[in-house]
């Protein structure tokens, strides 16, 4: 009796030993993997213009050391953040030197604010306005990783170094889908900087704000920062192709490509039976357009049978224009199996088109941002729901109402037959 009770306390302290050796194990093992920290360059215009005394009674310089000074005490621990500056070295007049004026301040990593506002101190208005390269250079800071990565652009004019175009820089930054956006901050700007720094904001899905107070300047870069440390979501690049059969396959999310002035793009995407796609294209305007415009974006199987559309068509100037379409794949009870003996998912090919178009001297590549947004959901369990017979299936829905109008043609003649019956006799 003592030696069973000794052999089960034993055995119940190595089941003990051993599931607490193993619980660390599956526990990590079922941790998703570690998410990388986001990014954040802000560039900074050192140019002799910033010597201005026009905000809050001093200079332009000053202002944007205050707001520096704030910024860098309220960034987020898990930001990794970088100062690039504009303009702060050379102060000579050979345009070939100035426009290679910029240098990475502080690099992009854990922040040290002591040392980051020390460095940003030293600062004073010295030459050129270089932008374009500046923007090069934080794109190359930032890196190629999948790290949110965000630019945050602070100047007080135009750029000086044409012909090397501030605005297309942003358009080749975005096109490579590194998921990098740039912010533009202007300092009491003019209509032809304001007109620039929203070309660049534009280009890349990021935002322009015109500053004239110190307090604007601190709180707009604040906001900025905190967006890029809790992103909504991260849009996965893409590349669409000519045709169907050689078309990425796309699982539900969030999707940027690029598409030239009446491209077609194609996209494949998976539906099993009882499954309803819901699909959407924004085409952003990011460059000098004529006004009359459209977007189509069409649902067709593998043959070319079309399944449904949703276009949108517009006349004037437009930042961005969107449509989307829904399609719900029927439950069939003698649908084709996999190897499995499961139902086979239909391939349902999405073709985006453009109909923009641009005066000769407009640059057609790289092409117009498409942000493409894919969704498959459970299909309506009601057969009486409307979308269950198909977005593209108007046959019900044109019989009722031929049925509804003959009906309604015999009530009318036979109420008119009575009316004459009734005139006549009296």
């Amino acid at each position: 009796m003592i030696t069973r009770k000794r052999l089960a306390t034993g055995a119940c302290a190595l089941l003990v030993a051993l599931t607490a050796a193993l619980l660390p194990t599956s526990a990590s093992a079922d941790e998703p993997a570690a998410k990388e920290s986001p990014k954040v360059e802000l560039v900074l215009d050192v140019s002799g213009s910033m010597r201005a005394k026009d905000i809050d009674g001093k200079s332009r310089m000053s202002a944007a050391k205050q707001a520096f000074n704030e910024v860098l005490d309220a960034v987020p621990e898990e930001v990794r953040l970088g100062i690039r500056t504009l303009g702060a070295d050379y102060p000579g007049q050979d345009r070939k030197r100035g426009c290679k004026d910029t240098r990475q301040l502080y690099p992009v990593g854990p922040l040290d604010r002591t040392e980051a506002k020390a460095a940003v101190a030293t600062l004073a208005p010295t030459g050129w306005t270089p932008i374009g390269p500046a923007l090069l250079g934080a794109a190359d800071d930032l890196g190629e990783d999948g790290a949110t990565k965000r630019i945050v652009l602070i100047t007080d004019g135009e750029d000086t170094c044409a012909p090397l175009d501030p605005c297309q820089v942003a358009r080749e930054i975005a096109a490579k889908g590194i998921h990098l956006v740039i912010d533009t901050l202007g300092l009491v700007p003019d209509a032809k900087t304001r007109q620039q720094l929203t070309c660049i904001a534009e280009a890349t899905g990021g935002t322009y704000t015109s500053v004239h107070r110190t307090d604007e300047l601190s709180r707009r870069v604040r906001q900025l920062v905190d967006r890029a440390a809790d992103p909504v979501v991260t849009p996965v690049a893409t590349e669409g192709a000519g045709r169907c059969a050689d078309a990425p396959r796309l699982a539900p999310g969030l999707y940027t490509d690029r598409e030239t002035f009446g491209e077609h793009r194609w996209y494949r995407v998976d539906l099993l039976p009882g499954q309803e796609l819901r699909a959407s294209v924004s085409v952003s305007a990011d460059r000098a357009v004529h006004n009359d415009y459209g977007v189509l974006l069409r649902a067709v199987t593998r043959h070319g049978r079309e399944i449904v559309r949703g276009s949108e068509a517009g006349d004037g100037r437009t930042d961005v224009i969107s449509t989307g379409l829904r399609y719900p794949k029927p439950e069939a009870e003698d649908a084709d199996t996999d190897g499995d003996g499961k139902p086979a998912a239909e391939t349902v090919c999405l073709q985006v088109s453009n109909s923009f178009s641009a005066p000769p001297s407009v640059k057609t590549t790289p092409g117009m941002p498409i942000e493409l947004t894919v969704d498959v959901v459970d299909g309506p369990a009601s057969a009486s729901d409307v979308a269950s017979f198909g977005l593209g299936r108007g046959w019900w829905l044109l019989g009722a109402l031929v049925l509804a109008g003959f009906l309604a043609g015999l009530v009318w003649g036979w109420l008119s037959r009575w009316r004459v019956a009734v005139w006549r006799t009296h």
